[in-house]
């Protein structure tokens, strides 16, 4: 039996190139994606780690002030050991820190600072003698409290009144970036009449200097609450 060469189809030649070509196509299609979705993993790792750590931002800070510890003396005492013996003559006394400095002033009799050299601050204090006036003495009193009006967040008050020793007076806190954060006023109503106000000798930041107002306030408390009339 003698084998015969049988001649390929013309047809049959081009459906095998065809799947040859569709399966080669196949194999490079999904070695491609392979390669794109690991390359993708890739940019993605080196991309997350790029990134910053996300961080909480911190609130700003201030320089702490040291404030010195608070003892008082009586005023007259200051006055006689410390100060001319003609200020012995003043027609009021309060209780007065140690850490203070009595400077008399020269605009009207009985007028003083009190000056803290350790947070340098002062509180402007005046005396006016009652003349039938009192209205106006007052409405100058809250003038120069409400010119700051318009820098508080708010200006609460609070009533002082001490009958046994003919004392009365408002005491005002103004909260906020203004140029004094509290001032007060005591009359006896007929012949007296004291304003104090705080200023410190800076710009004013009602953060910053937080605790120098309070260091403060608590001391105009105390003159308040030690008033008297001579």
């Amino acid at each position: 039996m003698r084998f015969e060469d049988k001649k390929c189809h013309p047809f049959a030649f081009y459906l095998s190139s065809f799947t040859f070509f569709y399966y080669l196509c196949t194999v490079i299609w999904i070695n491609m994606r392979k390669i794109v979705f690991c390359l993708s993993i890739i940019a993605l790792v080196f991309c997350s780690c790029g990134e910053k750590a996300a961080t909480t931002p911190k609130p700003y800070g201030y320089y702490r002030i040291s404030l010195p510890d608070t003892a008082y003396i009586a005023f007259e005492d200051y006055q006689l050991s410390t100060i001319n013996s003609q200020l012995s003559a003043y027609p009021y006394t309060f209780a007065l820190s140690k850490n203070a400095v009595v400077q008399p002033r020269d605009e009207e009799p009985y007028w003083i600072n009190i000056y803290y050299p350790s947070v340098d601050a002062t509180i402007h204090c005046s005396y006016k003698p009652v003349r039938g006036n009192l209205r106006e003495l007052t409405n100058d009193a809250l003038d120069f409290v409400y010119r700051n009006a318009s820098f508080a967040n708010s200006i609460p008050e609070r009533e002082y009144s001490h009958p046994e020793a003919k004392v009365y007076g408002v005491l005002f806190d103004l909260e906020g970036n203004t140029a004094s954060s509290c001032q007060f006023f005591i009359t006896d109503s007929t012949r007296h009449f004291f304003r104090a106000s705080v200023y410190c000798n800076c710009p004013p930041n009602a953060d910053s200097l937080a605790p120098v107002y309070r260091f403060l306030r608590e001391d105009v408390i105390r003159m308040v609450e030690t008033f008297e009339w001579k």
